[in-house]
């Protein structure tokens, strides 16, 4: 399991800092870097569910091959459009018309935030978003290498969102940089399989470790959760919030093993269950209500 650590490490850094320009990306990437180095010691040091070491290191290489195809395949198509849409547009968008940087700021980072709460409960509503989606969902052994679980035609369909919310508010380049650093960080934090002091209270703030392995449960009722990718603020104000121990991590099926397993896997239509009326959902949200299973075609 070790060569796929230092595997992995290698292609974190080495894409988060060839991705961006060469001056403050550069510094996101080895701050990037660092924690993700963090987050593999601790989960090695002090996990918070112990997992049988060949199916973790199956987990570790399936997420490997994958966040390499996506690395090679879209890097002309992620980031670096994103921020030369943000340097073209910086001075058209509707933040413009707010004169003080740190309330800009804050603006671009809620707007970002709000977006991708709106995309992932978006994937979880229709089939045709949640084809690509579960792809990320099917790791059964939640860890740090999770995060970059994703299909790419996912990954487009993002950067597309984001790049028109971009052009929309005039998101300036460095606020661009700032929200991709912050966004990594904390989605390698709620999927590295590590528990802490104070993560609760924590979680009343960010999506943390303990509230984001619900939205990984077999259990639709659960997984239909907790969609936040930094704030928790969204799920507590759109009452899709649940704080409760899930069942099972992964989905009802079979998982790939291998990284054309996982990208055939996205082109596969699910079996699903219809969702749950408000009542099941509040019910739910308490831990108490009878379990729906959600699997997909393999």
């Amino acid at each position: 399991m070790l060569s796929e650590f230092k595997s992995l490490i290698s292609l974190l850094q080495s894409y988060l800092t060839w991705i961006v320009d060469r001056s403050a990306g550069e510094v996101a990437g080895c701050i990037l870097f660092l924690f993700f180095v963090l987050f593999v010691f601790l989960e090695c040091c002090s996990p918070r569910e112990q997992r049988p070491s060949e199916r973790l290191r199956r987990s570790y290489r399936a997420n490997i091959e994958l966040f390499a195809f996506n690395s090679l395949a879209l890097s002309l198509l992620s980031i670096p459009t994103l921020l030369v849409l943000a340097e073209q547009y910086s001075g058209r968008g509707l933040l413009n018309y707010i004169a003080n940087p740190i309330v800009k700021a804050v603006f671009a980072f809620l707007a970002l935030d709000l977006l991708l709460y709106a995309w992932h409960k978006a994937s979880h509503c229709f089939d045709c978003l949640w084809m690509f989606h579960k792809v990320h969902h099917n790791d059964p052994f939640l860890n740090v290498s999770t995060a970059f679980r994703a299909h790419f035609v996912e990954i487009l369909i993002i950067n597309f969102l984001k790049a028109m919310l971009i052009v929309a508010l005039g998101i300036q380049e460095s606020l661009v940089l700032a929200n991709e650093t912050i966004l990594t960080f904390f989605t390698m934090l709620h999927h590295a399989n590590i528990s802490f002091r104070g993560e609760r209270l924590l979680g009343r703030v960010v999506i943390t470790p303990y509230l984001h392995r619900v939205h990984h449960s077999v259990k639709r009722n659960e997984h239909d959760r907790n969609y936040g990718s930094v704030l928790s603020l969204w799920d507590r104000l759109f009452g899709t919030l649940a704080e409760l121990q899930p069942a099972k991590i992964g989905i009802n099926g079979g998982v790939p093993k291998d990284l054309a397993g996982l990208i055939k896997c996205g082109f596969t239509m699910t079996d699903r269950l219809p969702a749950q009326s408000s009542h099941d959902e509040l019910i739910a949200g308490a831990g108490c209500c009878k379990a729906e299973k959600r699997g997909f075609l393999s």
